[in-house]
């Protein structure tokens, strides 16, 4: 019987082989299909790979970007300097600027009091050329306060249209009439204190009519003259009043009008705000900004600005005859 069993249970192996080959077969299909999944992924990875190396690509631009940051102006050094040692330096700037335009002076066009503050009120946002070619026709049609205070707004707009801002400025300058005849008997008052209080002016333009005017020293603190002292360290103020107490403190109070207008002459003709002649510039071993503009002579010299009627007496003004030998302005034509 034992035998028999063995016998009878012999044909099971068979059987047993074909399951597990069906078995290899399905495990292999379905290896297979895992493996046609992966192949596809991986064509998808390799087909992804191209924007890993743009990225990589784009790498380099990054690196331009870096080397060319270094191009940039590196930011000025503040001189280390005692007050005494700043106070030396300020004068001598001035001394030089004296020497270089004796002949400085308010560039705007006037005959007395009243038209002079009414022109230094007409020459913001505008050349004072605009105002110099505008107010002619102003004055010679109101000569007066009284007159002015009077006005049709609408008339004097028109006359100031070429100045811009003219309909504020029409405001400005007959309320200002309005205030003299009202206040101060149709004159213009010589006090700081007095002037401040009328429509339109205040400290840059009283400290204009009080030094041009009355011969009262003051500092006059226009976008040249803030300019120029901060670039030349006398002060970092920003605020027209702290500049003026900042570099007011340098120098004698007898020196201030004058003062003014040699540093806002240099300002227009030779140190501009974007471009400055440094190459041509008289007080360049003195400026701690030097280098800032052009350096080289001949270059420099091309940049040199002269603004028609910027000079007593002148109208036309070619640069080159106001240049000596070594670049640097030479007082006008004719000039004492």
């Amino acid at each position: 019987m034992k035998t028999t069993k063995a016998t009878k249970s012999t044909p099971v192996k068979p059987v047993a082989k074909k399951a597990a080959k069906k078995a290899a077969k399905k495990a292999t299909a379905t290896t297979g299909k895992t493996t046609g999944v992966a192949k596809k992924a991986t064509a998808t990875i390799k087909k992804a790979a191209p924007a890993k190396t743009a990225a990589k690509k784009a790498t380099p631009a990054k690196t331009v970007a870096k080397k060319a940051a270094p191009a940039q102006a590196a930011p000025k050094k503040a001189i280390v300097e005692s007050h005494a040692a700043l106070v030396r330096r300020a004068r001598r700037i001035n001394r030089e600027l004296a020497e270089v335009y004796p002949y400085a002076h308010p560039e705007l066009d006037f005959e007395n009091p009243f038209q002079l503050v009414i022109a230094t009120v007409l020459s913001a946002q505008t050349t004072d050329l605009r105002v110099n070619q505008t107010t002619p026709g102003l004055f010679a049609k109101y000569p007066t306060p009284e007159d002015l205070a009077a006005a049709n707004p609408e008339e004097v707009e028109e006359i100031l249209r070429p100045t811009g801002f003219f309909r504020a400025k029409t405001k400005s300058v007959i309320g200002l009439s309005k205030a003299l005849v009202e206040d101060f008997g149709g004159e213009v008052p010589g006090r700081l204190e007095d002037l401040v209080k009328l429509p339109g002016v205040g400290r840059k333009t009283a400290f204009v009519v009080l030094g041009n005017a009355f011969g009262r020293p003051g500092i006059t603190v226009d976008t040249h003259f803030g300019r120029l002292v901060r670039r030349w360290q006398w002060t970092d103020e920003t605020d027209p009043d702290k500049v003026e107490a900042a570099v007011g403190a340098l120098f004698p109070k007898s020196e201030w009008t004058m003062l003014s207008h040699h540093v806002i002459f240099h300002g227009r003709r030779i140190c501009h705000a974007r471009k400055p002649a440094c190459g041509a510039c008289p007080i360049a071993p003195l400026c701690p900004a030097y280098g800032e503009g052009e350096t080289d002579p001949e270059k420099a010299r091309k940049l040199l600005k002269y603004e028609k009627g910027g000079f007593p007496g002148q109208r036309l003004n070619p640069p080159q005859s106001y240049l000596d030998a070594g670049g640097i302005p030479a007082p006008p034509l004719g000039a004492g």
